[in-house]
């Protein structure tokens, strides 16, 4: 059995990860458009490839699986995600299986306002969003929200372009410089991230692991310690439910007073993923039990808290024959 990891970059871990699980029964392949990607050298095998928005990219995605029997896809990297979802039935014609949700949850993922919107119509709380700046600054005259604020596109990912504003001189110079740009609510509390896996067959939420972000570097965790909250885990059941959400994903959700407000969803493996396997939660034996055929036991909370995860530099050196 193979999976084939695109847009690998620097998640050298998840690499890792797939080729221990898959160690005497499979092979783990990687892509990624630059050669200087380090966990291109972790995989088995790798391909340098087209950026995904170039003409061909994904036939040649698609080439790849063909030759090599790739079993399960997925991507690392936000961008890719929803052009991995629209051509699902590709993959699934010639018998590769993509790890993600449905084109529309995906995408109702990325537009943070659709997110919102599909929040507070489903009963769950999030961080107040506007699109219309003067709809905000009359709720903001009548004291419904005040500042601070964010700023932030209404998609995009890795916080990027996201402005913390204090007044509405700053709002305007924003508005007036970007375009597709929202106001969300400042969320003054304690930070969780969740790493949730749903099963690909029965569509049933199996393993969650929590954590509490201790610090946070260019929009990933830098270090948290492991939490449980009964309370969290059925917020985050019912979520993933009612969304429609398949595979692996990663939520960032606020305690606030004792209340969990969503914040960010995205379907992929999070930045803070290896936290959880550290501590247990198996999510690429998940997805490889999935490509067998074989429906996941549910191991919700099945893991030790106060374990602590704290990010490290390391490096890849590699010598290229190319270069002389």
């Amino acid at each position: 059995m193979n999976v084939l990891i695109l847009s690998c970059g620097t998640r050298n871990k998840i690499v890792q990860y797939f080729k221990k699980e898959l160690a005497g029964i499979g092979r783990v392949f990687a892509t990624d458009c630059s050669e200087l990607a380090p966990a291109l050298y972790d995989a088995d095998k790798f391909f340098v490839v087209p950026r995904i928005d170039e003409d061909g990219y994904i036939d040649e995605i698609l080439n790849i699986c063909r030759e090599f029997k790739i079993k399960g896809v997925l991507s690392l990297i936000d961008p890719e995600l929803s052009l991995l979802a629209k051509y699902k039935q590709k993959f699934l014609n010639i018998g590769t299986i993509p790890i993600i949700s449905d084109f529309d949850v995906v995408e109702m993922c990325f537009n943070k306002y659709s997110m919102y919107q599909f929040l507070v119509r489903n009963g769950f709380k999030a961080a107040r969003s506007y699109i219309d700046k003067e709809e905000f600054y009359k709720d903001k005259k009548s004291g419904i929200i005040s500042y601070p604020v964010f700023v932030k596109p209404v998609r995009g990912s890795a916080s990027l372009n996201i402005s913390k504003v204090n007044n509405e001189k700053e709002v305007e110079i924003l508005f007036n410089r970007y375009d597709d740009l929202m106001i969300q609510e400042f969320l003054d509390g304690t930070e969780y991230g969740a790493d949730v896996y749903i099963d690909l067959i029965s569509n049933e939420p199996v393993a969650i692991f929590t954590k509490k972000k201790i610090k946070m570097r260019a929009g990933e965790t830098d270090k948290s310690v492991s939490i449980k909250d009964e309370k969290l885990f059925e917020l985050i059941k019912r979520f993933v439910k009612k969304a429609g959400l398949k595979g692996i994903v990663d939520i960032d959700i606020f305690n606030i007073n004792g209340e969990y407000y969503i914040s960010e969803v995205n379907p992929r493996f999070g930045g803070g993923y290896p936290h959880a396997y550290e501590c247990g939660v198996n999510v690429p034996g998940m997805i490889i039990r999935n490509l067998e055929n074989k429906i996941n036991e549910e191991v919700i909370g099945r893991y030790d808290e106060c374990v602590y995860m704290m990010k490290f530099n390391e490096i890849m050196i590699v010598k290229n024959p190319r270069c002389l």
